[in-house]
């Protein structure tokens, strides 16, 4: 990769459409398809999501826990999932939330994001708790390995309001800080709940993406998306999980349909007529 992430986001969003396909290998889901909840069946969950999704989707986020709760057996799975999506050339944004300061930090970086790693993916979500600063070498290493950190900011679950609002400008802040100078994304995206009713963070000056899950089993719509992030609808990437996975003999069409919709509502000609 010569490349920054900022620049094959941009690609893959032009190309592929605005859309972030999760891949969440819950008991629940599992289920639903007849698999056993063990790493048998989360290979097979997986790797059904990949071959299905992969040519059609921008982003692919594996969401990191449910692959960790097998352990090794589970990480195993992980790796080969993270392997399979980027040899068909997909992004992968690796659900992790980890958050942590110094040498702790570096390392997770580079389990997530060194290029080297079994588990290196194109980007990361980070939690900012112990302070931005804190996320000072996850920033470094992505910037390094032509990747990125997308920052916890602002999540639609109820109890996330009080905590988040007081420190989300300081993550915005910081955010903006790290990606000044890039193009055509900076190195840090921020995660934004795309259930939030409105927002209450000026986001013209991040010059990064916006990770925005919530559409589906949560609520969100395209059209809320469009609706909740107006001005810089042309750097958000909603994500859909649940509402494309329950079924895996609707899942392509679904994931086809949750596109094309983002597509037409997030189309700056959309926009001018707004």
């Amino acid at each position: 990769m010569n490349e920054s992430f900022g620049t094959r986001l941009r690609a893959r969003l032009d190309a592929y459409g605005p859309l972030c396909v999760g891949i969440d290998p819950s008991p629940a889901l599992l289920h639903a398809w007849e698999l056993d909840d063990a790493p048998a069946g989360i290979e097979r969950f997986s790797r059904t999501v990949v071959e299905s999704v992969a040519d059609v989707a921008a982003v692919v986020k594996p969401q990191s826990a449910f692959f960790e709760r097998w352990g090794s057996r589970g990480i195993a799975v992980l790796e080969r999932t993270i392997a399979d999506l980027r040899e068909a050339g997909t992004l992968v944004l690796l659900d992790a939330k980890r958050g942590d300061v110094g040498s702790t930090m570096t390392a997770y970086a580079e389990a997530y994001l060194d290029r080297g790693s079994p588990l290196a993916a194109d980007a990361v979500t980070l939690s900012p708790y112990q302070g931005f600063g804190s996320l000072e070498g996850a920033i470094t290493s992505a910037a390094a390995n032509d990747a990125a950190v997308f920052v916890v900011t602002r999540t639609s679950n109820p109890e996330s309001a009080d905590f988040q609002r007081p420190v989300a400008g300081q993550v915005l802040a910081g955010a903006v800080a790290a990606n000044a100078g890039h193009s055509p994304f900076g190195p840090v995206g921020l995660v934004i709940g795309a259930t939030l009713r409105r927002l209450d963070l000026p986001l013209d000056d991040l010059n990064g993406p916006i990770l925005a899950p919530g559409m589906g089993v949560q609520g969100a719509t395209p059209a809320d998306v469009a609706r909740l992030f107006g001005p810089v609808r042309h750097a958000v990437v909603p994500s859909v999980s649940r509402a494309v996975l329950a079924d895996p003999k609707r899942l392509r069409a679904r994931v086809l349909r949750y596109r094309d919709e983002c597509a037409a509502h997030l189309s700056p000609q959309t926009a001018a007529h707004l």
